[in-house]
């Protein structure tokens, strides 16, 4: 019996009073130690190649795949929450995280720092973080919008403390030691997990499928018939294994519903160039001169700023004047992403670079507030987690590619300014698209309804508004959500 299903369906109502207060700070602590963790990496990137002798390319690979395994791990979080539970699965992250982080103080290669701290930290973050939100669901009804909100300034003040605590225990004790330090402190991932206890259950009914499957079965053999056990064993595994792939990962939503589409393909692009600046800020700035604690700084800059305007363009963007424009807005963002890299291209001064972190992270405050509103308003909410697990699950795949990519071409140009057009390309592009395939779309509705041609269907064609509040629709929260952290 699932600790997360069964608290959504439990007897005792503690909700939104008493200890989710308690639940809720303990999410925020686990964003600030999951999410904001890869923004410190950059604070080392310099050191690593030194240590290892490796390139820009071979060197990036390492935090890609954190923060790809980050991402990408929503689903298999969603299936370990499901079978035992948010609590589990946290303090399991916690173990995870921390045992990958220790592992890597002791790597004799760059390429056994892709399997500890890459591959085993990150989805032990993976676990931590998207089980973390996935209690707070259960624990919050009323002020479950808050909740989420508060929650997420997590990641802000991981932004903002990591990098500052990475450069003081680098310049003090070196890279090796600090990771060792780090896997210590992700531990209390595990002291986050033990506040999360489960709300109570009752018995799950049984799933259609199973139902279904079973009866099949009782009627084949009240009739006499006696199928081979290894044809039903083959036919239970193929349709579970359909089962699976329909729950979360939605190909069916992803091809008839063209607003989904569009979005997804346009995220997935712009992916590709987001998390340049994020790896290669701070090695950027130190290659052209400034000092180690001044351009560890440029990242927390970032993160602070984030603190106060993450939550104000959310609430900003559930006023009812953008109903229908926040995908517009969304793209909008991505723009202003793209087009604030070019202030690096000019002047790598550090007073320049302060100004870049000011503009992008207004612009990367918007793109994290609009990104998952944006994906409820183009997919019914029934269908949202499965639409959510091929979303990530896509963009991890370009998150994963870009960095080792642009690192490749900066050790062909040995330009560092290639991070910034490679970034600004990716971005743009994906601003544009999104942005006017949208409004494409739109005109294509509204010449539709004009000239009164029914649509066999419309959900194929239409970008429209959907409920996103659960609370509203006095529906129970989903049995497993799985947020990335842009």
């Amino acid at each position: 019996m699932s600790q997360g299903g069964a608290a959504g369906r439990g007897t005792a109502k503690p909700q939104d009073q008493g200890w989710a207060w308690m639940v809720l700070l303990a999410a925020v602590v686990l964003q600030a130690l999951t999410l904001g963790f890869p923004c410190c990496i950059g604070v080392f990137f310099t050191d690593l190649q030194h240590e290892f002798q490796a390139s820009n390319s071979e060197t990036s690979w390492f935090p890609s795949i954190m923060v790809a395994v980050l991402h990408g791990g929503g689903p298999l979080c969603s299936l370990l929450v499901k079978r035992f539970g948010c609590r589990f699965a946290v303090m399991l992250g916690g173990l995870l995280s921390g045992l990958g982080m220790v592992s890597s103080s002791f790597c004799k290669s760059i390429s056994q720092l892709y399997l500890t701290a890459g591959l085993i930290t990150g989805l032990g973050s993976c676990f931590s973080f998207q089980a973390g939100v996935t209690v707070l669901g259960y624990y919050f009804v009323r002020w479950r919008t808050l909740a989420n909100a508060m929650a997420s300034t997590g990641v802000s003040l991981g932004f903002t403390l990591w990098p500052l605590l990475s450069q003081y225990l680098l310049d003090e004790m070196g890279w090796r030691n600090t990771f060792l330090i780090f896997g210590g402190i992700l531990l209390n991932c595990c002291v986050c997990g033990a506040i999360m206890r489960p709300l109570g259950s009752l018995p799950e009914p049984p799933k259609p499928g199973e139902e279904i499957g079973s009866r099949a079965e009782e009627a084949q053999l009240s009739n006499g018939a006696s199928p081979p056990h290894a044809t039903l064993q083959q036919h239970s595994r193929r349709t579970t294994c359909f089962q699976v792939l329909q729950k979360y990962l939605a190909f069916d939503i992803f091809c008839q519903n063209k607003g989904y589409q569009i979005y997804t393909i346009g995220v997935t692009w712009m992916m590709m160039g987001f998390a340049l600046p994020h790896v290669y800020l701070v090695p950027y700035a130190i290659h052209n001169g400034v000092e180690e604690r001044r351009a560890a700084l440029l990242i927390s800059v970032i993160g602070f700023i984030n603190i106060f305007i993450r939550p104000l363009t959310g609430l900003l963007s559930g006023h009812r004047v953008f109903t229908g424009r926040r995908i517009y807005l969304f793209s909008l963002a991505v723009l202003l992403c793209g087009l604030s890299n070019f202030i690096c291209v000019i002047s790598a001064e550090f007073s320049v670079l302060i100004l870049y972190c000011v503009i992008v992270s207004i612009a990367m405050s918007g793109v994290g507030a609009l990104t998952f509103q944006v994906l409820m308003d183009v997919v019914e909410m029934d269908r949202f987690s499965s639409a959510l697990g091929l979303f990530t699950i896509l963009e991890s795949i370009t998150l994963l590619l870009g960095p080792p990519l642009t690192g490749l071409l900066v050790d062909i140009t040995s330009d560092f300014r290639y991070v910034f057009y490679t970034s600004s390309f990716f971005l743009i592009s994906a601003a544009l698209f999104m942005g006017l395939s949208f409004c494409a779309l739109e005109k294509k509705n509204k010449l539709r309804e004009a000239s009164k041609v029914p649509l066999n269907n419309p959900s194929r064609y239409q970008y429209s508004e959907t409920p996103s509040d659960p609370q509203a629709e006095g529906q129970p929260p989903p049995a497993v959500v799985y947020i990335t952290s842009i």
